[in-house]
């Protein structure tokens, strides 16, 4: 996931049902919480994401459309596939276009042995019980498949540099709190003062990895955002360099 967005490429998520929702949560709060670009994220939900509260389970037997919804599919993207049982046929036929394009496809299942997982290059298996209520997989399921992408989209997010000492590092802070968090970031790891940290993030333009290191190392945004790039976006070489 991580060689994927680092490329330029798009991490595509597929699944339907519950399922597909749990998919579109991880998938829709990266921008926020990691800054990664909307252009390199998709969601393939069976039926599209709903717009109001109603969601037809016939759409996880719909295929049709994903060909031409998948037809930009290359081999520097990532698939991810989620389905309790395995065999859903919306993600199956997903994971099965991602393999003929030579994408690389994670599968996220509930039920071992299913279709889903053997046929991924990374098989996630997640063995809940049986649910409380039989047949409702928004419960177990649903809950242990939204911890399992949570845990992997982070872990991809440390990769590429946004995490620093369990912070973000390059959040998008577009509300209050969101700029009170940056602010707090800067303050916590350059060692600055409120005001400080809140004029020196006003001239990085937001960027808090930019704004850490004018604030701990007097540079210039341009020279931070140099450094940044040297080290791929990861902020500890340059802090430890400097100490």
């Amino acid at each position: 996931m991580a060689h994927t967005i680092n490329a330029g490429a798009c991490l595509h998520y597929a699944a339907a049902g519950s399922s597909g929702l749990m998919a579109a949560a991880d998938a829709q709060e990266l921008g926020g919480t990691f800054s990664i670009p909307a252009v390199q994220l998709r969601i393939h939900m069976a039926g599209g994401l709903p717009s109001g509260v109603e969601m037809s389970g016939d759409t996880e037997d719909a295929t049709d459309g994903l060909t031409t919804a998948l037809a930009e599919l290359s081999k520097k993207d990532t698939l991810i596939t989620v389905s309790a049982s395995g065999s859903t046929p919306f993600t199956i036929a997903a994971a099965r276009i991602g393999k003929s394009k030579g994408a690389t496809v994670i599968g996220i299942a509930n039920n071992a042995g299913s279709e889903l997982l053997e046929m991924s290059d990374y098989a996630v298996l997640l063995e809940t019980p049986p649910e409380v209520l039989s047949g409702s997989t928004r419960m177990g399921a649903g809950t242990a498949q939204k911890i399992a992408l949570n845990m992997l989209s982070t872990l991809m997010a440390t990769h590429l540099g946004h995490v620093h000492d369990g912070m973000m590092v390059n959040v998008n802070a577009d509300n209050i709190k969101l700029r009170a968090r940056a602010c707090g970031v800067v303050v916590q790891i350059a060692g600055v003062s409120e005001a400080t940290a809140q004029q020196v993030l006003d001239a990085a333009g937001g960027d808090v990895k930019a704004a850490v290191l004018m604030a701990a190392m007097g540079l210039s945004r341009d020279a931070a955002q140099a450094r940044l790039k040297d080290t791929n976006g990861h902020l500890r070489p340059i802090l430890e360099r400097s100490v």
